[in-house]
């Protein structure tokens, strides 16, 4: 305050400048969290991915993957099935944001009006609020406080940070709130250009975060087969459970002493007479494969051969890369029914 009164400023400008200097990072930072969940709930609202729960979200990744045709992505989804869905989510994002239609600029801009108009309100009001109070003598005071109780739901705007200016010779309450107007008019037109070549680093909270949070809940992974557990909480009382399990191929498995990858899912196998081990460990039945102890007695696997036709034909179709991935061939027991491969995509 002092260096801006030394070089000739009145006490009005003086006040003026130093509370845009703390409303700008505030206003900035607002403009970004306000943006962030309006992206996402803008492509909740529009996207069909986003409008369901995650078993949704899963089919569309699934298609996503089918269309693409690229087993790498498929190898990173298959093994890192949270990772690779939170990156679906972002490239979905990014894609949205900053196509050829300005839409992220659009985004901030909006915001920042809207955040722009409360700050002009508050003021309005802190002015009308002082103007009617003639019996008090602190009147920058009174509007400082007045001005931040308009603002807390709208800016972090700290009253404290204001000490400096709350001594300041102001009587004409009047003229300050046009100043203020000026000056808050200026702040807006440097946002605005600062925002024209914005990109998705500025977010201190990503918009494909706060979308991924929608799809939250378990995402541990059948010890057999990689499936995702289907429970929508995170750390979920009782068993991990998936309506469909996926054939044991997906993650390496093979037959005892043989190289043939196991084409058989494991709620079919729960109701066989065959047996597992990990690692060399000692054998079980399937049939009480909760007796291996964690993390597969973690789990409820329901007897039912029920087969999804994706993973038919994503076996099928991948046959070469899965044998070559998992040093391991689709013969003997593994051998590929001749229908799998007359699925088609």
């Amino acid at each position: 305050c002092f260096q801006i009164s030394c070089q000739g400023a009145t006490s009005i400008t003086t006040f003026a400048v130093f509370l845009c200097d703390k409303i700008e990072p505030a206003l900035h930072r607002a403009v970004y969290e306000r943006t962030a969940k309006a992206i996402a709930e803008d492509m909740q609202g529009k996207f069909p991915d986003f409008q369901g729960n995650r078993a949704n979200l899963e089919v569309s990744i699934l298609r996503y993957l089918a269309e693409q045709e690229n087993f790498e992505y498929f190898k990173e989804y298959l093994r890192f099935p949270k990772q690779f869905c939170q990156s679906y989510i972002e490239t979905r994002v990014r894609s949205y944001c900053l196509d050829g239609n300005r839409r992220l600029e659009k985004f901030l801009d909006s915001s920042l009006n809207l955040l722009y108009g409360n700050i002009l309100k508050a003021v309005s009001f802190s002015t009308q609020i002082v103007k009617d109070r003639k019996d008090r003598e602190d009147k920058v005071s009174l509007w400082l406080d007045e001005f931040c109780r308009e603002l807390t739901e709208v800016i972090n705007l700290p009253r404290s940070d204001l000490k400096g200016i709350e001594h300041q010779e102001v009587t004409d309450i009047e003229f300050l709130s046009s100043v203020m107007a000026e000056a808050l008019d200026d702040l807006k037109n440097r946002l605005r250009k600062e925002f024209a070549d914005a990109d998705m680093s500025s977010f201190a909270r990503q918009p494909h975060t706060i979308l991924a949070e929608h799809f939250s809940g378990c995402w541990e992974q059948c010890p057999f087969c990689g499936a995702v557990c289907t429970n929508t909480m995170r750390n979920h009382d009782g068993d991990h459970q998936l309506v469909f399990h996926r054939p044991q191929a997906l993650t390496g498995f093979k037959w005892h002493e043989t190289n043939y990858l196991v084409i058989d899912i494991c709620s079919s196998l729960v109701a066989s007479d065959c047996q597992f081990r990990f690692d060399g460990g000692p054998w079980f039945p399937y049939k009480t494969y909760r007796n291996a102890g964690p993390p597969v007695s973690t789990w409820n696997i329901l007897p039912d051969p029920s087969m999804q036709a994706y993973w038919k034909w994503f076996v099928s179709h991948f046959r070469t890369q899965l044998e070559a991935l998992y040093n391991g061939k689709f013969q003997g027991k593994g051998e590929i029914p001749e229908e799998w491969q007359r699925v088609t995509k």
